[in-house]
């Protein structure tokens, strides 16, 4: 093993480990409000510079063994570059939302920083692992994280719900995929998805392919995938705002990139005996996230089935199981993630005069002649969210359909589009709520400049201006997608 190429590939998870250990042990002794900004800050250029050790190995498309590391056990390839990128920043916009936020509830600590830096770490390894035990060292790592995040906000009885909830059926799912793992390997004789690939190459039996479907179910949990999306809705709702939109963005990145990769790299040769349960997920995840924002008066809930409306859309992608379904994916990512970070940030910024925070439908009605720039700013994300042409969000599901359409899977492309009209209610809505409905003037509260930044940039990525990057977001998600389909 060469342990300088090993150091040199592994270099963005040993900054986050140093640093986030460094952070833990000077939050020790850093307990005020001041102490704690300084620690997000640092956090965050932290993450900043893991992204810039990251880049290289995409824009030169790193694969094969030039992108291993530690005797196999990661990969630094372009893929997992890509996902990388996009996780870092949502995380590092996750941490700059944070302090306005628990300032109101004296809640804003060093160790959420730190606990973000850990999660993240998790995270890289995830879309890095390229066996089953670095996979799941990497989620767990990631989970232990989360489980504390949701409950971060102790004086909030919803805040230690949703950490208790996503604790018990995270546990659940954990074992679900452990015991995939162990199927897997005790009717392959490996852990290593190069090796489970080759050893599934030509007829697969019974075990493995129940192997097969307890690792897809453990996963499908972690991207809140129909039917393991139950403890979606209340999580987010329970959760501090600004956890939550950790939550829908960088660990929703990570689960999909690894699902991306085990689904493709471990289990490639064998894409039809999935595909089925890939596209049956990808419909319920549409239509369930459909259907159950429907009824909801809550922005963060209907935003919880947003998420697992718009997995569903991904999905479709992934079961089209070809180098132009999996780039299609994490061109949705791409859209995705400032997408949701808008639509949170948005929620943040409903404030009354006296700075408690509003999620209800009925705060924001007739919101557009009271806050005009807010008002335009969420109504950029929601027409982005629903597909609307010529938002950005439009060319997000384009690109899945048409991969659909172009691996002879017209059907699940077909009931796909017809599923996204259902979807488009809610967050036309919205809009209605906000632009038609008589004002009740209770967002009255000032925003942070901060918030008004991130939202304007969000919006401004998912605008019709958006479409100005496609062609360099293509040439990259085709580099990046091609990784897991070189020859093992």
């Amino acid at each position: 093993m060469d342990w300088i190429q090993s150091l040199r590939i592994g270099a963005a998870e040993e900054l986050l480990s140093v640093v986030g250990i460094a952070l833990l042990v000077g939050s020790a002794w850093g307990q005020t409000r001041r102490d704690a900004r300084a620690i997000t800050w640092l956090a965050v250029l932290t993450l900043l510079g893991a992204a810039a050790i990251t880049a290289p190995a995409l824009w030169h498309g790193v694969r094969g063994a030039d992108a291993l590391a530690f005797s196999g056990l990661l990969s630094g390839d372009a893929f997992a570059a890509f996902a990388k990128l996009l996780i870092y920043v949502a995380a590092a916009a996750s941490l700059l939302v944070a302090p306005a936020f628990f300032d109101k509830y004296h809640a804003m600590r060093s160790e959420y920083p730190v606990l973000v830096l850990f999660a993240v770490l998790g995270m890289g390894i995830m879309v890095s692992a390229t066996n089953l035990l670095t996979l799941y060292v990497g989620l767990e790592l990631n989970s232990l994280s989360a489980y504390v995040l949701a409950a971060f906000l102790k004086t909030d009885e919803r805040s230690a719900e949703a950490g208790l909830k996503y604790f018990v059926l995270g546990a659940l799912a954990s074992g679900i995929l452990l015991f995939g793992i162990s199927l897997t390997y005790g009717f392959t004789g490996t852990i290593g998805f190069a090796g489970i690939s080759a050893a599934l190459s030509g007829h697969i039996s019974m075990g493995a392919l129940f192997g097969l479907t307890f690792v897809l179910s453990g996963l499908a949990f972690k991207i809140s995938a129909v039917p393991f999306h139950m403890w979606t809705p209340d999580v987010y709702e329970g959760a501090p705002t600004p956890v939550t939109t950790f939550f829908a963005s960088a660990p929703k990145v990570a689960a999909l990139a690894l699902t991306m990769r085990v689904a493709l790299e471990a289990f490639g040769t064998q894409a039809a005996a999935w595909q089925q349960i890939v596209s049956f997920i990808a419909l319920a995840s549409i239509l369930v996230g459909a259907l159950g924002a429907i009824g909801q008066s809550n922005l963060k809930r209907l935003l919880a089935y947003s998420s697992i409306n718009n997995v569903g859309f991904m999905l479709v992608g992934l079961a089209s199981a070809t180098p132009q379904g999996a780039a299609a994916m994490l061109v949705y990512l791409t859209i995705y993630v400032p997408m949701t970070i808008g639509g949170f940030v948005a929620i943040l910024m409903l404030k009354d005069e006296d700075g408690n925070q509003l999620e209800g439908m009925a705060d924001i009605a007739g919101l557009s002649r009271t806050r005009p720039m807010l008002a335009l700013g969420l109504g950029s994300i929601m027409f982005s969210m629903a597909g609307i042409p010529f938002f950005f969000g439009f060319w997000g599901k384009f690109v899945v359909f048409q991969s659909a359409v172009n691996a002879g899977m017209v059907w699940l492309a077909a009931a796909a589009a017809v599923a996204s009209v259902i979807g488009a209610y809610y967050y036309l809505k919205v809009l209605k709520v906000m632009y038609f409905d008589e004002p009740v003037d209770r967002v009255t509260g000032r925003s942070d400049m901060l918030h008004e930044w991130l939202l304007a940039s969000c919006a401004v990525f998912v605008s019709p201006l958006g479409y100005l990057v496609t062609k360099g977001l293509t040439a990259l998600t085709m580099t990046a997608a091609g990784v897991l389909f070189a020859p093992v």
